[in-house]
């Protein structure tokens, strides 16, 4: 089985470089993104396992990008992570159909969790 490959998106380097380092010491091929436009111009669009991506960033935010992406007849999952959990936001995320939606700041086992969620579905879904 190929190891899944993982989208982290978020417009703070150092969020990215946590969740980047957390996820290569689980063995995934891990592509960071400072932006959805960023993530959209590369070739992890198309062919990433799961995006994890920050749900506030400059010009598209991630539940637009998700929209986008579901728009465009992609199935791919995905977990929205954020500083600012309102539960409106959350509610908006989880219908756009998010995995999970983690407040920022959360535990690396919990975004584990919802990674392996994430990617059974992911996998469910390609069948």
């Amino acid at each position: 089985m190929p190891v899944p490959s993982v989208s982290v998106l978020d417009d703070d380097p150092y969020v990215r470089a946590a969740i980047n380092n957390l996820l290569e010491s689980r063995g995934y091929i891990v592509h960071a993104f400072a932006s959805a436009e960023e993530f959209l111009r590369s070739t992890a669009s198309t062919d990433t396992s799961c995006v994890i991506a920050d749900v506030q960033m400059p010009m598209m935010t991630g539940i637009d990008l998700l929209t986008q992406m579901r728009t465009q007849g992609s199935a791919t999952p995905f977990i929205f992570i954020t500083a600012f959990p309102d539960e409106s936001v959350r509610a908006r995320a989880l219908k756009a159909g998010a995995i999970c939606f983690l407040g920022k700041p959360f535990a690396a086992t919990d975004l584990v969790q919802c990674l392996d969620l994430a990617l059974a579905e992911g996998n469910e879904t390609r069948g």
